[in-house]
């Protein structure tokens, strides 16, 4: 499995522990910027959200949905309209800049003719780009993410066509569909109630794209550049399957690319691409559900307590930047960690520093003592094995009035103790809608409380 877009994993990187909500992309039919937005809104994100979105960025542009078949399987269409007109198939649009036709096949988010520049698409540097990002109407965490899509761009472009990244013309993904598509994209994902969001290897299709510089192999240069260290393969479609707008929202957007993983699914959905080809549906699948990886014996009666082995891990640390620190616990809690804490401790000659203490699994102990060393100044780290009785638990959720919420319900003696809404969940609400934090915790908590009791 491999992490987005360089680094390679042995295993998906899902926290031990405690299961995740993911999003999982099925890029058998490569992937598009419209095809992206189908997927979402066929999964349940809001047509309306993304509707509104685009009208706020005032770039005279708007949506339209359509349910369509692909070879049987019925998905969601979405097309971004600017003036009246809908998306054209690149191959027969000619941009102004280059004087050759773009390429691709699943289209709809570049190549829009237009009255300025002698009918063709208006041509964006990246800064006013971000500038139409910077004031649009929606969260800091999506401008964050539709900026580092544009910049990916416009580093790929740079890189491709040996420019300064100032100096790149985004003749066909600065149009206004595609502005549309992916600050769209950003908006949407951040709405999907999921933590992660996971992708299989890119389908690119096969067969020639024509270019600034002739006849070129699927897939286009800017393409290929933006998917590199990201698992890709050329399938049977003599087509372009992912367009760089759909290369640049994947490797944004998506934690790491890989097989399925273990997961329980509560939401599919289907996006479709503007080609309908024989034999082969053209859609990109989302299947949105809860990680079936668990801290605890997945074996374990509900409500029955679990008795285990696992090692404790401790270091001292007393001559380290406390970023350093903070990082070491994400990556080791990434990486198998039941739990990672620290504690003030005075060491010798009277200098203040920090024990980091982690628990873990017997089977996790050489690789996370690796990262301990790997990542702190610590010449030496201390285990031991110790016995844990652990509550059983599991989830449920409740839909507040700004989205689902899971709750957390510990049992002992098949008798619930106690109950508490995820944090990540609550975090996330109050993030984009602006809440405080303990506002969505005490309204997700008196919705279970008034279900159970009820």
């Amino acid at each position: 499995m491999m992490k987005a877009p360089t680094a390679h994993s042995a295993c998906w990187c899902i926290p031990a522990g405690e299961s995740m909500r993911i999003a999982y992309l099925d890029c058998f039919s490569g992937v598009s910027g419209d095809m992206f937005l189908g997927a979402l809104v066929d999964a349940g994100v809001p047509f309306e959200l993304l509707q509104q979105t685009v009208e706020a960025l005032n770039i005279g542009a708007s949506l339209e949905r359509s349910r369509v078949n692909r070879n049987g399987i019925s998905a969601t269409k979405i097309d971004v309209v600017v003036n009246g007109k809908k998306d054209l198939p690149r191959e027969e649009f000619w941009t102004a800049e280059s004087g050759h036709p773009s390429h691709g096949d699943n289209v709809g988010e570049h190549g829009r003719p237009q009255a300025e520049d002698h009918g063709y698409a208006r041509h964006r540097h990246l800064n006013e780009i971000l500038r139409i990002i910077t004031a649009a109407p929606i969260s800091q965490r999506a401008r964050q993410a539709a900026s580092a899509i544009f910049t990916a761009l416009a580093e790929a472009e740079a890189k491709v066509h040996h420019k300064d990244i100032e100096e790149v013309h985004f003749h066909e993904v600065g149009a206004a569909d595609a502005i549309a598509d992916i600050v769209c994209a950003a908006v949407g994902a951040e709405a999907l109630p999921v933590e992660r969001i996971f992708a299989s290897p890119l389908n690119l299709g096969s067969g020639i794209v024509k270019c600034a510089h002739g006849v070129m192999p699927v897939p286009a240069p800017a393409t290929l550049e933006l998917l590199k260290g990201v698992p890709i393969y050329s399938g049977e479609v003599q087509k372009e399957l992912v367009t760089p707008t759909g290369a640049a929202i994947v490797r944004t957007l998506v934690a790491e690319f890989g097989a399925l993983p273990k997961m329980i699914a509560e939401r599919i959905g289907y996006g479709a691409g503007t080609r309908d080809f024989p034999q082969h549906a053209n859609v990109l699948r989302i299947t949105i559900g809860e990680t079936a990886e668990s801290r605890y014996p997945a074996a374990a009666p509900a409500g029955a307590t679990v008795q285990e082995e696992i090692v404790v891990l401790e270091a001292n640390l007393d001559d380290l930047n406390p970023q350093v620190i903070g990082y070491t616990a994400e990556r080791l809690l990434s990486a198998g960690a039941l739990d990672v804490f620290t504690t003030a401790v005075q060491m010798k000659k009277g200098r203040p520093g920090t024990l980091l203490t982690l628990l873990a699994r017997p089977e996790n102990e050489s690789e996370l003592r690796d990262i301990i060393f790997a990542e702190t100044s610590t010449l030496g780290v201390r285990s031991r094995r110790e016995g844990r009785c652990a509550l059983g638990r599991r989830h449920e959720a409740v839909g507040t009035r700004w989205g689902e919420v899971r709750i957390k319900i510990a049992s002992m003696n098949g008798v619930e103790s106690q109950a508490a809404p995820e944090y990540e969940d609550c975090r996330r609400i109050a993030a984009d809608r602006h809440l405080p934090l303990k506002t969505v915790i005490e309204e997700a908590l008196r919705l279970y409380l008034d279900r159970k009791n009820g």
